[in-house]
């Protein structure tokens, strides 16, 4: 090893070392918070619910913490492993060392929990802690140079730099470039086209997304799925999103159908179902959401009725539904027990339906159904939906049980939120290829964009932010492929990348500037796509309440 080779590795050593002890400390530090927050609202042991209420800034406060503290872990492994196998470069580190400062910085300074709301350590009373973490992160936040580091990151990545994307898996490289590909040649080129014609994603598109078995990538080999788990999953959705939300969104409801009857589903449901939505021949589209009820399923009051030839009759309004016209199949989320008023009474239906066409949306008898107009996340559009004495089959029960449909449904929350933050990633993506595209081709006062320093610091951090969102989402899709619980860390990985996303979109269109507003720009589309992300699959205060009494429920 020559004598600069020896250098480069002991800076590395040094960064990583720096990194990991940071890291601690920020552990150390969530550890405070959580027993502050708990001694707020846990009573006999327990999360008390409305002491939760009452200190609801202080449990989302928690979760936002934590989730911060897990995004610089993740990015703290992901450094440690490139580096043992040798492809910790100069980008690497930069992300590493900027992500860090900035992060780190939050946590003593105050997390965002959205634009105008932070967390700070006063508030919680680990100022103690705080000041221990500033000492723990001085390498990082007393770094004298880094608008340097900042600069010199955007201006290799403007000369054709990148960051390593190694998966340390040939297959599933192989699957991130084939999808990256296909992206770029189908669906990058006309996504903005057929996201101001409002229209449905061409099924010549889907037909080709169905031959690439986009739609049993979690489904069994035996049903005619690839079997290949969620961090795939997250490969394909992050690079089709890329493209545009509404491609990386056609095999969300694939998905949850798929886990859904795999989980939960009789053997003949499995063998009637799976093997159509695993090859794309049955797409299927989740109803679940009402009017006035929204995150609230508890109080959903559609309700399913038994005939006397054991078939079943449905009544009632369902909103937000995507992708519903052009769907064979509903899991259909119902009230069964009239007389409950809470999750006890709800079951799964799986309801078959005629699938619809652009003039005859919803041909099948019993239903009706009419366009929500949207701001941005077209391709499928979404609809409402009334049903009136809608029949379905007596074997379509879920399972073959009443009564089970919310806790079958929760089984499936994870896989949703690790591949909505996916998709999140996915759209971030974009919007900073934009902005760096534009920022280097755009010149004012004489230089590029990309030449004034709170341009090139916006996109600097707005790369860092998707490293880190990604590094997130792909550990909590590696939890689940091993079969652990993971639904705090798939909540913390959707809260974080939802806002990632949002953040992108917003900075590359400030960077973009007027033109930015305009509807033939891309970054137009973007922004309104990315606003979605923040709300559907839980909305961020209903995911940081999840996370919250999520870390305050488990036992250490």
């Amino acid at each position: 090893m020559t004598a600069t080779a020896t250098r480069k590795a002991e800076s590395q050593t040094m960064l990583l070392i720096a990194a990991e002890q940071a890291v601690e400390q920020a552990e150390r530090y969530q550890a405070a918070a959580r027993r502050a927050v708990s001694q707020l609202v846990v009573r006999d042991g327990k999360f008390d619910a409305a002491c939760g209420d009452a200190h609801q800034h202080g449990v989302h406060g928690l979760a936002w913490i934590a989730t911060t503290v897990s995004a610089l872990r993740a990015t703290v492994s992901w450094a440690q492993h490139l580096q043992v196998l040798g492809k910790l470069g100069e980008n690497e580190q930069a992300v590493l060392i900027i992500g860090a400062a900035e992060y780190l910085g939050q946590l003593i300074g105050g997390v965002p929990m959205s634009q105008s709301e932070f967390i700070r350590p006063h508030e919680l009373g680990i100022d103690a802690e705080a000041t221990n973490l500033r000492r723990s992160a001085a390498y990082f936040l007393e770094m004298p140079d880094m608008h340097v580091v900042r600069a010199d990151l955007v201006a290799r990545l403007a000369e054709g730099g990148s960051i390593d994307e190694t998966l340390d898996d040939d297959m599933l490289d192989l699957i991130r470039d084939q999808f990256r590909k296909f992206t770029d040649v189908h669906v990058a080129p006309n996504a903005h086209r057929w996201h101001l014609a409002d229209s449905l994603i061409p099924m010549s598109v889907v037909d080709a997304l169905c031959e690439l078995g986009v739609f049993g990538i979690c489904i069994d080999e035996k049903y005619g799925g690839l079997g290949l788990g969620k961090l795939a999953m997250c490969i394909v959705t992050e690079e089709l999103s890329r493209g545009w939300i509404a491609a990386g969104s056609l095999g969300t409801r694939s998905e949850i159908a798929g886990e859904l009857i795999a989980t939960a589903g009789t053997e003949a449901q499995k063998d009637q179902w799976l093997p159509g939505i695993a090859s794309g021949e049955i797409l299927p589209t989740a109803v679940f959401t009402e009017p006035d009820t929204g995150s609230d399923l508890g109080s959903l009051r559609t309700k399913a009725e038994r005939n006397e030839d054991g078939s079943w009759r449905i009544n009632g309004n369902k909103t937000w539904i995507t992708h519903a016209a052009r769907s064979d199949l509903m899991t259909l989320l119902v009230r069964t027990d009239l007389k409950s008023r809470s999750y006890e009474g709800l079951s799964l239906f799986l309801a078959p339906k005629i699938r619809g066409t652009e003039s005859d949306p919803f041909p099948t008898r019993g239903m009706r159904g009419s366009d929500i107009e949207v701001l941005g996340y077209r391709g499928m559009r979404e609809y409402e939906i009334a049903f009136e004495d809608f029949l379905i089959p007596g074997d379509a029960l879920l399972g073959g049980t009443e009564g089970q449909g919310f806790k079958q449904l929760m089984q499936t929350f994870e896989a949703a939120r690790i591949q909505t933050a996916a998709r999140a990633i996915g759209v971030a993506r974009t919007a900073f290829d934009l902005a760096l595209r534009y920022a280097k081709e755009r010149r004012q006062f004489g230089r590029t964009l990309l030449a004034f320093p709170r341009v090139s610091d916006k996109l600097a951090l707005m790369l860092v932010e998707i490293v880190m969102a990604r590094q997130l989402t792909y550990f909590a899709a590696r939890e689940k492929d091993k079969g652990r619980r993971c639904d705090i860390e798939a909540g913390m990985a959707k809260l974080l990348a939802a806002r990632v996303a949002w953040s992108n979109a917003d900075n590359s269109l400030q960077i973009h500037g007027g033109i930015g507003y305009a509807l033939e720009t891309e970054i137009s589309r973007v922004l309104c796509d990315a606003r979605i992300l923040n709300i559907f699959e839980g909305a961020a205060e209903i995911q940081a309440q999840v996370i919250g009494r999520g870390l305050l429920s488990r036992v250490n």
